[in-house]
């Protein structure tokens, strides 16, 4: 059997990701962050059963996403936002260091372009626009004698 090497807040983060991925999970998440509701009020504007519906709500509370309760017959929803948080924060390493490099970029081809435009010879009136010498002659047309009419 082969042991996994990931800590458990990395399998947390994974979780998380992996809820993310769906729209639906997302359309859920986004829907609670206005107010709890209960499973049949989220279910409802989605077009699949109910038991599929209820898988997903399963993914997202495993993922710590969402919590829910019972209140008599009907089970309410709540969302859970510190996972979206943490996932956040490791997001905000990755941009920092994608903004890093971007600026670098950015900075390195601008020097390129000062330094090119500074290396250019000067134009000349009289150069040619092209680097051949010549032009080309366009190829005559070869048409024939009017062809034969049809009469009336």
């Amino acid at each position: 059997m082969v042991q996994s090497t990931a800590r458990p807040d990395a399998e947390a983060l994974d979780a998380v990701f992996a809820a993310l991925s769906d729209s639906t999970r997302r359309a859920v998440l986004e829907a609670l962050g206005e107010r709890t509701l209960s499973v049949t009020e989220l279910a409802e504007p989605h077009d699949m059963s109910l038991t599929g519906f209820m898988k997903h709500l399963r993914v997202l509370e495993d993922a710590g996403l969402i919590s829910r309760t019972k209140e008599g017959r009907i089970v309410r929803c709540e969302l859970s936002p510190r996972p979206m948080q943490e996932a956040a924060v490791w997001l905000s390493r990755y941009e920092k260091f994608w903004n890093g490099r971007l600026d670098a970029l950015s900075r390195f081809l601008y020097h390129q372009e000062e330094t090119e435009w500074r290396n250019l010879p000067p134009a000349t009136p009289d150069a040619p626009r092209s680097p051949s010498d010549g032009t080309t002659a366009s190829r005559p047309t070869r048409s024939g004698a009017r062809g034969p009419t049809r009469r009336r």
